[in-house]
């Protein structure tokens, strides 16, 4: 049995969340984690700015002595990475998109630009703007990937969304401008559309045109590929592997975790250095004790969105998070909510407009609400409620 020192990024308690009817009480977090820690797994994702519970967990992990091992998911922003530091962490993933799809939509300067209001990239769009909109983009993950660096001390990993849509040069010179900051550089198949040949391809394509960096694999399971992809990529030269245990998260879920180490295991005889393979079952047993699934790929099941961040862009460009036409787009409402899950039922569904305040009033008592019923709620119970006075 060969033994390779691949990397393990753990996102259960993150992405695995972000499932849509997934809830993870405080205590079932703790545990989890300290499960999960004995996996021997080399990160421990949590996303501590989503809310007061989120951060306290990070706080009470650090104080039992898993500093090495939490790593805080952090949005862009100067704010966003001091209130990772101040949680305690050494370690974080900053994320932003690199695809022209998402680049596009955006953009805050197209956004204002009222000759692109209700376009989409698939627009005839200037070749300017998408020039534009790829520097601003870079400018920004620069700008953010020196001060976690250099000014805030912490060690980083980027994490390319939606990488698999991206132009190829454009994500090249990404990788380079981002290679003297980080340790590793994620790509994401954030929708899944990859291929187990074009996995294996693209990523030996990269490693030949860039140089200085690590790479890990962020892929998502909505066509049923993202064990095959992520093994075919592992064996072109990636070195991370993200992903959940159970293959929980958002649509039809993340790589399994448990299968990832497995499947190197049986089909190549590659064990991955560190891990404590006995204890995977204890991890997989207690969340299947649960009754948690991921939903199927393909299913209507598979559709439904809960994050702010992919309702936001929904709102504008159905393909942006859903690559299946024929099935309908269902948004509910929780924990990972924001104002843009609001926006679209009174705006695109309903065609009621409501105010940004009001918006976000009932944003903050559905996260509310949420976190203490540990639950989601539908577009009809949301309705139901705002007409009840609950959102006054």
């Amino acid at each position: 049995m060969q033994t390779l020192p691949i990397k393990i990024s753990d996102e259960t308690l993150r992405d695995g969340e972000q499932q849509v009817g997934v809830f993870f009480s405080l205590p079932t977090k703790h545990k989890l984690a300290h499960l999960i820690a004995q996996t021997g797994v080399d990160e421990l994702c949590i996303m501590p700015s989503v809310c007061e519970q989120e951060a306290e967990l990070v706080k009470t992990l650090i104080s039992e002595g898993w500093d090495d091992l939490i790593t805080a998911d952090t949005m862009m922003g100067k704010d966003y990475i001091d209130y990772a530091k101040n949680c305690g962490v050494k370690r974080i993933i900053l994320f932003h998109a690199v695809s022209d799809r998402l680049l596009f939509l955006r953009n805050p300067h197209v956004r204002l630009m009222s000759e692109f209001q209700d376009k989409t990239i698939d627009d005839d769009i200037p070749s300017h703007i998408i020039n534009q909109i790829r520097q601003d983009a870079l400018d920004v993950i620069v700008e953010n990937l020196h001060y976690a660096t250099k000014v805030a001390g912490l060690r980083v990993d980027f994490a390319a969304e939606d990488a698999s849509r991206a132009d190829f040069d454009f994500l090249v010179q990404c990788i380079r401008s981002c290679s003297p900051y980080i340790e590793h550089f994620l790509l994401c198949d954030t929708v899944g559309v990859l291929s187990p040949e074009k996995s294996y391809i693209w990523i030996n394509d990269l490693l030949q045109s860039t140089t200085g960096v690590a790479f890990g694999v962020h892929y998502h399971n909505d066509m049923g590929l993202a064990l095959e992809n992520t093994l075919q990529s592992l064996m072109a030269g990636a070195t991370l592997v993200s992903g959940t245990f159970c293959g929980l998260g958002e649509r039809a879920g993340n790589v399994a975790l448990e299968q990832v180490l497995n499947g190197l295991r049986v089909r190549f005889g590659i064990e991955v250095e560190g891990i404590n393979y006995d204890a995977v079952d204890a991890v997989t047993n207690y969340i299947e004790e649960m009754g948690i699934r991921p939903a199927p790929p393909y299913s209507q099941t598979s559709q439904r969105h809960e994050s702010g961040i992919h309702v936001n862009s929904l709102f504008r460009d159905p393909q942006s998070y859903a690559i299946f036409p024929h099935n309908k787009i269902d948004v509910v409402f929780g924990k990972w909510s924001g104002v843009s899950n609001f926006q679209y039922l009174f705006e695109k569904q309903l065609q009621n407009p409501q105010t940004r305040q009001q918006y976000e009033k009932m944003r903050s008592v559905i996260k509310s609400l949420a976190t203490e019923q540990e639950c989601y709620f539908t577009a009809n119970e949301v309705l139901k409620l705002w007409k009840d006075g609950i959102f006054e």
